[in-house]
């Protein structure tokens, strides 16, 4: 009796000081924010770039929060959508160290909240007609500046985290970056030409709508071809088909880089929209017509064929001329998911386009974010021009993903170690006495390699951002006969993304894409699948032998009507016929056992998927339950 009283004494004991033990190690872990992320997409992970961004906070900043709470408004998706943008959010204010500040707000109508959100440039969207509108934004403010993102939508989940971070980073750093644009082509638009015009000729043309994009959101330079120094103010350069560039301005490209500059080149093998390149439009007519960053590429290990376009059967657009495989109508499967620059880019035209090839140099890495297909093969620049068809009949695969636009990051070195290029010197005329010797060049004072990290974006053809290609143009029905520009495809978009990106924060290109939440069962997806196919070939079989007895029945049958016997059957026909209608007839029910069984099958698999979640985890508790009785139940003997 009292060894009886002992044990349930002890018992009681141990129950309350497990109790204590798990009340106090839930203080000591609140009080030391530690966490483990121990979700499949990383979900309470925050990407290295962002905790640099966080790192730099010496100022508060407010994020307001607007979402509506209602529980007949919102629905399900978007409600469980905005628990998860609200527990990221709990996540910035974690790594802030108190310098974040979190204000959730519901707008009803006609509330303060309403106002605020109205203020705050968030947009309300009405889901039907006639319904209240839903609110699912925020604003991010630190001191007189503001960014608001107004529709948080589930569809770029995969770039929340960098929507925030670009937010954060924009209220601190709010002057507008400048942006240098150095191009042979006219990007800046043409003046007109009396010449031209009395030929009956267009004389000029407007800005490329990409320019003007640009100019809405940065300080636009134009940086001259033949300059030997990029402006000190300029931060992020846009060279657009350096076509003809000399040494001294890839130095200064070098130079600008490796003192912290961020550069983007698109390149070309063939540029069709080059002006220059021949007439109307004809390149090869009048000189090459590609462009290439030689020697910057060669000290970044990079490799540009500007002999080679690259054609991809999987990817053949129907152009004026018919179908030509050297004009991409890439898709998503074409972009990188993984990286947040490509994560929700789509319908790209990539036009007589090159790929990018080698192993960057050491310090260097390469991300590459735009691809072909496997079924690709580079071509003749001329045969790509007038050969659609013939490319495609002669068509031999190289089975290899090729690279059509590369992100470089980390600490460039020089191309030009002996240092600036030295400008040649004509020799003297005939009669003309050879110049004195000048006094010995100042030591070399230019720079070796860059201080810190920077990143580089390569695109092998620049005429996807041309007009022509880009965007579409119409009238304007009720602006006075006004040009109307709309995009054609996700050209600009990708353009526009890749300058903003390289603008910003350095840290931001270290942004991570989030992967969705909503992640689908591939496991019994396969399972299903795997169990499909074990009946699959059975079924395809009994299809077959159908369809050739139904044929062949249908053969017998119109054979009546030859040689006039229409109602006239031998007893060879009547005994074929009978015997067709009878393997008709069993085939079919075969049919229908295997699909039976192939749908109990799945549902057997379901089942059992269905018990395993559950009553496993009860059973592996009750397991270790006995386990550890039996275990004690052992030590008490033993004593």
């Amino acid at each position: 009796m009292k060894k009886g009283l002992e044990t349930y004494l002890y018992s009681a004991v141990g129950i309350v000081a497990m109790i204590v033990i798990l009340v106090a190690i839930n203080i000591i872990a609140g009080r030391a924010k530690a966490r483990i992320d121990l979700t499949a997409e990383r979900a309470y992970t925050l990407s290295p770039g962002t905790r640099a961004i966080l790192a730099k906070l010496d100022t508060p900043i407010q994020i307001r929060f607007y979402s509506t709470r209602g529980d007949n408004q919102m629905p399900v998706m978007l409600k469980t959508y905005a628990q998860r943008v609200e527990d990221l959010l709990g996540e910035y204010r974690q790594a802030s160290k108190g310098q974040i500040e979190i204000q959730k707000l519901d707008p009803l109508p006609d509330s303060d909240a309403e106002d605020s959100a109205k203020l705050d440039g968030i947009e309300g969207q009405s889901l039907q007609l006639g319904s209240e509108p839903i609110y699912l934004g925020l604003s991010v403010s630190m001191l007189d500046q503001k960014e608001a993102i107004p529709f948080l939508s589930p569809d770029r989940e995969r770039l929340l985290e960098y929507d925030l971070s670009r937010a954060i980073s924009r209220v601190m750093t709010p002057e507008k970056p400048i942006v240098g644009v150095m191009s042979s082509l006219p990007v800046t638009g043409a003046q007109m030409n009396p010449m031209m015009m009395q030929m009956g000729r267009r004389g000029g043309s407007p800005p490329w709508v990409f320019l003007s994009e640009l100019q809405r959101d940065f300080t636009v330079q134009t940086v001259e071809m033949t300059v030997d120094k990029i402006p000190d103010e300029v931060k992020t350069l846009i060279v657009i088909h350096p076509k003809g560039i000399t040494d001294a301005a890839q130095y200064a490209i070098d130079q600008f880089l490796l003192r912290g500059g961020k550069l983007m080149a698109f390149l070309d093998p063939l540029s069709v929209l080059d002006p220059q390149a021949g007439q109307m439009g004809m390149p090869g007519m009048s000189g090459p017509s590609g462009s290439s960053l030689e020697k910057l590429l060669k000290a970044w290990g990079i490799g540009f064929d500007q002999t080679k376009v690259v054609a991809d059967l999987a990817y053949v657009a129907q152009t004026q001329r018919g179908r030509a495989p050297t004009a991409l109508a890439l898709t998503e499967a074409a972009m990188n998911k993984d990286d947040v620059l490509t994560a929700n880019a789509d319908n790209l035209f990539y036009v007589f386009g090159g790929a990018f090839t080698g192993t960057p140099a050491e310090g260097l890495k390469q991300t590459v974010l735009i691809k072909s297909s496997l079924n690709s093969q580079l071509v003749d620049p001329m045969a790509a021009q007038f050969g659609g068809e013939q490319i495609i009949s002669d068509f031999v695969s190289s089975n290899t993903e090729q690279a059509l636009a590369v992100r470089l990051t980390g600490k460039f070195k020089t191309a030009f170690p002996e240092g600036k290029p030295k400008a040649a010197t004509p020799p003297p005329a005939e009669g003309e006495k050879p110049e004195e010797k000048k006094p010995d060049a100042p030591a070399d004072q230019s720079l070796k390699e860059s201080a810190q990290e920077s990143a580089v974006i390569l695109v092998g053809d620049c005429d996807m951002i041309q007009d022509q290609i880009a965007v579409r143009e119409a009238m304007n029905p009720f602006g006075g006969g006004q040009r109307m520009v709309m995009p054609a495809n996700g050209n600009l978009a990708f353009a526009q993304g890749a300058a903003e990106q390289l603008t910003g924060d350095n840290n931001l290109i270290a942004v991570r894409g989030r992967a969705s939440r909503e992640r689908p069962f591939t496991v019994v997806k396969q399972m299903q699948a795997d169990a499909e196919s074990n009946y699959r070939s059975k079924i395809k079989e009994l299809e077959t032998s159908l369809a050739d007895a139904q044929r062949k029945l249908t053969e017998l049958q119109q054979s009546k009507g030859e040689g006039g016997q229409q109602f006239i059957l031998s007893p060879e026909q009547q005994q074929e016929i009978a015997n067709f209608r009878k393997k008709e007839g069993e085939v079919k029910q075969q049919l229908k056992q295997e699909r039976k069984k192939l749908r109990a099958s799945i549902d057997a698999l379901e089942n059992r998927i269905k018990w395993l979640n559950i009553a496993g985890m009860p059973a592996l508790v009750a397991v270790a339950g006995l386990g550890l009785a039996m275990v004690r139940h052992k030590r008490r003997a033993a004593r």
